[in-house]
């Protein structure tokens, strides 16, 4: 038995559009969801960086292009190609949805948005920790995207692909339109049994 859903598929191909739409189908279901999507960031036609969006609505900084984000004044930097990662953004909006994830009213199903975990996010050994113990929760269903292999693999990323808990969703532009209705049965199905 799935206790998780993760989705993966090359940069791009939609991996955010769809669980945005899982997430208002299963809200209009009367299920509760908390959490964070991954959303570019343009200017002038051109893609500046990447934020971090709350379920809620609330949004930080996750990264933006070295000549955008200015200087980091003497902290530490952490970028991934062009991109400078503004991690104490990043760990202020996105660690406090997993302190509530388990505890709130309990007997209550909810997914927990976790959009994405690639290169950016796992800079933050706070947000891999937090990660892990909501992967082993059972208070929740995690609903979740990872990029596919390339390079050097990625720990985390690895873990949760190859974890027999979760279910992986391979995102194709030939599927992406049909594949929602998998992706909503496997939640359903994750969610009876995590109550």
């Amino acid at each position: 038995m799935f206790k998780h859903v993760f989705l993966t598929g090359p940069p791009g191909v939609g991996k955010t559009t769809l669980v945005q739409k899982a997430c208002e189908a299963l809200v209009s279901s009367g299920v509760g969801v908390e959490g964070f999507y991954t959303e570019e960031v343009r200017e002038g036609g051109r893609r500046v960086g990447f934020d971090v969006v709350t379920v809620t609505g609330d949004r930080g900084h996750l990264s933006r292009i070295r000549d955008v984000a200015g200087s980091s004044r003497g902290r530490r930097e952490y970028t991934v190609g062009q991109y400078v990662v503004d991690l104490p953004s990043f760990e202020n909006l996105a660690l406090p949805l997993f302190r509530h994830v388990g505890s709130a009213d309990g007997g209550s199903r909810k997914v927990f948005v976790i959009d994405e975990i690639s290169k950016m996010e796992l800079f933050s050994q706070s947000f891999i920790r937090a990660v892990r113990q909501t992967l082993d929760s059972s208070s929740c269903t995690i609903l979740g995207t990872i990029p596919i292999p390339k390079g050097k693999p990625l720990g985390l990323v690895e873990e949760v692909r190859s974890s027999r808990d979760v279910k992986v969703f391979t995102v194709s532009k030939e599927n992406r339109n049909a594949i929602l209705q998998d992706i909503l049965a496997t939640l359903q199905s994750c969610l009876k049994h995590t109550s």
